[in-house]
């Protein structure tokens, strides 16, 4: 197809803005999907995201629609996530477009995930086209939030298009704007091939499915294609489009997005950003491809009741695939066994893929606590970077420990700023910046240590403001800090799985917190179990689960009292024998326990 005629574009907003409605309207206006067979989130195919009523993974559509000028154009559409934790599957759709829709919901106004995806958009020199979404709500202002949207973005007011994804109001327009001010695709059909990979599957009958996003040249079914990152060579199988459902078609061309299948059984030969090329007539240099991932949160995976280690790593590797931005890397346990430690870019993310791991390979995890990585200066000199406390090195080998600072815009109702400020003191967190938005509304700016704010500090925020108070985060570098490594001791055995990195000054707080979570987590025995939190080799807080206790004398009726003393000494060597030896069953729960940092 002619490449003035196509537009590729991605709609970009914060949580619950209402994308994938949107998404769901453009195919029912474009007649890609008739009104019988609509349904809600039509682009999302995973169960996972209908049930949790996010986006996690960016979808893709694409559709014909003639416009005003009669021209026939092709529309290629990218829904991508809202929520911080998948910015970098925003990152990866914005690389394979030319424009952005800039969704704000005409109800809440500008958020901090707008702001965020927005600059994202401006610093990839992205056509943005303002959307003011959920005109049809009794309560939107969108005239208010235009305005809004130019003040802090600088995105003029008369620019914006005030729409509805759930009635439909206003598309027509907006398939306008599309066609008029996003600007066609670069690139030329007689240039070598050189095409993007942006996304990828694994299917159990057809292999590995690339998503490509074409810039030059064409390709057509049965050449013969390099990917220039690992050097493998395949025969192009299938090429297709995806209409939304799957199409297949002869050959695409530049400045089209689809799909190619070439046998790929092995999936380390697929890196999601690599350059697709002709084997014989090769481009002369690959594409930048994506800036690698940031990872946050760190954990380890086991496997759990009746799943093998290398079941586990088989699940892994077909996930990677399809989200590589996750790391893993084999641990081994004393404890667990052979296990995992992976790397996520937040909680949710964390959350995420073990459920897929559970769901799409039918395997059962065991999930450590979650860490932050921190920076340790060696007293050599040497910085290592440590993403478990188990890593430590010896307190005599540590110059000092750096731990990762964020910076955190704050959008929230202005009444509520003196709750937030106490906040942010108890979480260490230092105010940079206050911009007043509206008469009502403020944005903060504040410096955190991420370890502070990854567990639950959105969870306070919302409670702190009745739901109205948004978040976003990007980590800006390390700072040292008074860190200690808190051991917990389980029967007087340190247990690595539950130790963490703390402040000094909250050192002994937190780990009393935490061992009387585990008390009530950890079941109790036929022996005593002690539960001890210790800095170094002092014991800062001791908690003790009692044992079951058996009335042994019951059938003892009178008598001297010398037999009943005899059957408690009796019960009592028992106990002793069966502590010296005895195992501790720790749940899952357990593990978690640390999660909860606190304020009470």
């Amino acid at each position: 197809m002619d490449r003035r005629l196509i537009r590729n574009f991605s709609i970009i907003a914060h949580i619950d803005h209402g994308k994938s409605t949107l998404a769901d309207r453009f195919l029912v206006y474009s007649g890609a999907v008739q009104e019988r067979e609509m349904r809600a989130q039509y682009l999302d195919d995973m169960d996972l995201e209908r049930e949790m009523g996010i986006t996690i993974k960016a979808n893709r559509a694409t559709v014909s629609y003639k416009a005003k000028d009669k021209q026939i154009y092709m529309l290629n559409l990218l829904d991508t996530p809202g929520h911080v934790d998948f910015h970098y599957e925003v990152s990866r759709a914005l690389a394979a477009c030319e424009g952005v829709l800039l969704l704000v919901d005409a109800t809440q106004g500008v958020q901090a995930q707008t702001v965020a995806n927005a600059y994202m958009a401006i610093e990839g020199d992205k056509t943005i086209i303002p959307v003011i979404n959920k005109i049809d709500l009794p309560t939107a202002h969108p005239e208010e939030v235009a305005l809004e949207l130019e003040q802090i973005l600088g995105v003029p007011a008369d620019e914006a298009i005030f729409v509805s994804g759930k009635t439909g109001q206003g598309v027509p327009e907006l398939f306008e704007a599309i066609v008029q001010r996003i600007p066609p695709p670069a690139g030329e059909i007689t240039n070598p091939l050189r095409a993007l990979i942006y996304d990828a599957k694994a299917d159990v009958h057809r292999g590995v499915i690339i998503h490509l996003r074409m810039f030059d040249g064409q390709v057509s079914v049965a050449e013969k294609v390099d990917f220039m990152g690992v050097g493998s060579t395949y025969n192009v199988t299938e090429l297709g489009k995806f209409t939304p459902k799957p199409v297949a078609c002869k050959t695409l061309t530049a400045g089209e997005v689809g799909y190619l299948i070439g046998s790929i059984k092995n999936l380390a030969d697929v890196h999601i950003g690599d350059t697709v090329t002709h084997t014989q007539n090769r481009c002369a240099s690959a594409m930048p491809g994506y800036k690698p991932p940031q990872q946050m949160v760190f954990c380890d995976f086991y496997p759990g009741p009746n799943t093998q280690t290398d079941e586990l790593r088989e699940a892994m590797e077909k996930l990677w695939l399809n989200d590589c931005s996750f790391v893993y890397q084999t641990v081994s346990s004393d404890a667990l066994g052979i296990g995992f430690r992976c790397g996520f870019l937040g909680l949710l993310h964390m959350r995420i893929i073990q459920e897929r791991l559970e769901r799409e390979s039918n395997v059962s995890v065991v999930q450590t606590a979650p860490t932050v990585t921190y920076e340790v200066v060696r007293t050599d000199g040497e910085v290592v970077h440590i993403e478990s406390p188990s890593e430590l090195p010896d307190k005599t080998q540590i110059l000092e420990i750096r731990e990762p600072i964020v910076r955190t815009n704050i959008i929230l109702p202005a009444e509520f700023i003196g709750g937030l400020i106490r906040l942010a003191i108890e979480r260490r967190g230092v105010q940079k910046r206050q911009e007043y938005l509206s008469a009502t509304r403020v944005m903060l700016t504040y410096q955190f240590p991420l370890a502070e704010i990854i567990y639950d500090f959105y969870d306070k925020l919302k409670s702190l403001t009745k739901g109205y108070g948004t978040m976003d985060y990007e980590l800006i570098g390390f700072e040292t800090g008074d860190l200690v490594k808190l051991d917990i001791l389980v029967n007087k055995v340190a247990v690595d799985a539950l130790s963490v990195v703390v402040h000094r000054e909250k050192a002994e707080w937190r780990g009393r917190r935490l061992i009387s979570r585990l008390r009530k987590e950890i079941p109790r025995h036929q022996f005593e179990i002690p539960l001890q939190a210790a800095v170094g080799t002092k014991v800062i807080a001791r908690e003790t689960i009692k044992a079951f206790r058996k009335d042994v004398t019951a059938k003892c009726y009178g008598g001297d009292i010398t037999r009943k003393r005899k059957l408690l000494e009796k019960q009592k060597e028992g106990k002793r024998r069966m502590k010296m030896i005895g195992s501790v069953e720790i749940s899952q729960e357990a593990f978690m326990a640390v999660l909860d940092p606190g304020d009470e």
